[in-house]
């Protein structure tokens, strides 16, 4: 007799648990796809859809402090420059000479900081990566 009651109870749970471990490829897939494709920033830090070597130089040094992407903080926001100044050879020369001895009067009264220990060819990949910031 007990058996004969225990075995609505056994069926019925291997039931439900079939049921709601259906589909798991679909859902590795898209756990998968989720976890190689990153999220949009929810702040507007330096993250962003464009990568590269500008990038990660730019995350080494003190970029941050002065500079986000989209938000004037006390330099320009790099969509700033990216709309004022065209992506010519001749402007990420221009614009990489200024990272590395500094100014000031492009922007305002505020000086950027020289920046010495930057070499040219790393400050114009950095260049190249303000530029694309949209």
């Amino acid at each position: 007799m007990k058996k004969l009651f225990l075995m609505p109870v056994v069926i019925g749970s291997v039931v439900f648990m079939a049921a709601c471990g259906g589909g798991g490829e679909e859902k590795k897939a898209e756990e998968k796809a989720s976890q190689e494709a990153p999220a949009p920033a929810a702040d507007n830090s330096m993250v962003a859809d464009v990568t590269g070597k500008g990038k990660e130089l730019m995350a080494a040094q003190d970029c941050a402090t002065c500079h986000k992407e989209t938000e004037k903080v006390i330099g320009p926001a790099f969509k700033e420059i990216a709309a004022k100044y065209p992506n010519t050879p001749e402007n990420i020369a221009t614009l990489a000479d200024k990272i590395i001895s500094g100014g000031s009067g492009n922007w305002g009264e505020i000086p950027m900081a020289p920046h010495a220990g930057i070499s040219k060819p790393d400050a114009e990949e950095m260049v190249k990566y303000i530029l694309t910031v949209k």
